[in-house]
């Protein structure tokens, strides 16, 4: 596993040793097997957005602490320059860069994404806590979601559950870059 996989498992554990929890607690929390959380925990297997939406929920922490183990410090504003924002490489087939990182208490994670085009061998299917916020900027993507298949083009915009299962597939062999706002 990538790095940084490893540095978020570890987060993970620290949150979970300093409230004295143990993992079959919060394997049965988040509704998850033990294994599977072990396996999490330990930077063994890719962690989904949405249970890092729930550790950071249950621990009181934002998901940038989580993603990068560093702490937002700006309520007034946010400002990333353009290609600055810390890339949060978490799964080959997206390229996430986080572009409010560095705000305290957002009420929404916002991510440029680029999907990378592969087989359709390839797709795993992600759920997370909340809703979406979709706006493609450049390519096309397929949208996969609980047996609807919607395409979606430059300057197209889709909000969805995004608690349903859902994946996400570059078109015509090009990479899709979407905006995409997580509430």
């Amino acid at each position: 596993m990538p790095a940084n996989i490893k540095a978020i498992a570890q987060r993970i554990k620290e949150l979970r040793t300093i409230n004295g929890l143990s993992p079959e607690a919060l394997a049965k929390e988040f509704k998850i097997s033990l294994e599977t959380y072990k396996k999490y925990e330990q930077g063994d297997k890719d962690i989904p957005v949405g249970l890092l939406y729930e550790v950071a929920q249950k621990f009181n922490v934002e998901l940038t602490t989580l993603l990068t183990g560093d702490e937002p410090h700006l309520h007034a504003y946010s400002l990333v320059k353009k290609n600055l924002g810390p890339a949060v490489d978490r799964r080959k087939e997206y390229k996430y860069k986080d572009l409010a990182y560095n705000f305290v208490n957002k009420k929404a994670e916002i991510f440029m994404v680029t999907v990378t085009p592969g087989k359709k061998s390839d797709i795993h299917y992600y759920s997370h806590p909340g809703q979406e916020f979709n706006y493609i900027l450049e390519g096309s993507l397929q949208v996969l979601l609980e047996g609807h298949e919607i395409t979606l083009d430059q300057g197209d915009a889709f909000y969805f559950n995004s608690g349903l299962k859902h994946a996400m597939v570059a078109l015509h062999g090009k990479p899709a870059r979407f905006l995409a706002i997580i509430l």
